[in-house]
């Protein structure tokens, strides 16, 4: 008898299904990613895909992931709460630096207007397009993350997906005054995230919480140095 072949792929996306799901319930839920808007977007989108093939099946796992180029993409938690925390509206023209493969560009696109995402590594620029693929909302850019993206300029929110010693001015000069800001800050040598808001009159940033974040290049501060 000829034995009947079995086509894996249903089973395998049932099994990344059930991860999503688990990850929604035990790691986000549970750790005040609850906006609805988000929590919806966060369990339906298959993070598996935005991620280079040896790696997809940790999509799931509350840690960060290598990438290439020496980059690791964040953790669900971290930026399911910088989702959470930026209250992101309907009308939002969003810039998103560390765009890596795309995973948070695709939530962004349930949630925003628009969405420029940037990132500077070539071979994760690669695999955004492919993953991004008739995405409309979303424009991939790639540049220096640290540069930001003027072209698309003034955005209503700039969300860093990843963890920064200091934002430059000129990087906050493309928010809107009134614009909100969400990103990681690097604190000697701790991570957490912040949000802010650019008014007329300056900008600034305030913890929220402190929690294992991927630290982007090119965001050092200036060092100085006494005599």
């Amino acid at each position: 008898m000829m034995a009947l072949s079995v086509d894996p792929a249903p089973v395998e996306a049932e099994r990344f299904e059930a991860m999503r799901h688990a990850m929604v319930a035990s790691q986000l839920r549970t750790n005040a990613v609850n906006d609805p808007r988000v929590v919806e977007a966060m369990a339906r989108t298959p993070r598996e895909n935005f991620l280079p093939a040896e790696q997809k099946g940790l999509a799931y796992r509350d840690t960060l992931l290598p990438l290439p180029g020496g980059r690791r993409h964040n953790s669900p938690l971290a930026t399911g709460r910088l989702l959470t925390e930026a209250h992101v509206r309907p009308e939002d023209h969003v810039l998103l630096i560390g765009a890596a493969g795309g995973y948070a560009a695709a939530l962004l696109a349930q949630l925003a207007g628009s969405v420029v995402a940037l990132e500077q590594e070539e071979a994760l620029v690669a695999l955004a397009r492919t993953a991004l693929a008739g995405e409309a909302k979303v424009e991939l850019v790639q540049g220096q993350l640290d540069a930001g993206w003027a072209a698309g300029a003034p955005y209503d929110l700039l969300i860093v997906d990843g963890a920064v010693e200091q934002l430059p001015d000129a990087l906050i000069a493309q928010v809107k005054p009134g614009g909100r800001v969400l990103t990681g800050v690097v604190d000697r040598g701790v991570t957490r995230l912040a949000a802010g808001r650019r008014t007329e009159g300056g900008f600034g940033l305030l913890d929220f919480l402190d929690v294992e974040c991927t630290q982007l290049p090119g965001f050092r501060r200036l060092r100085t140095f006494t005599f």
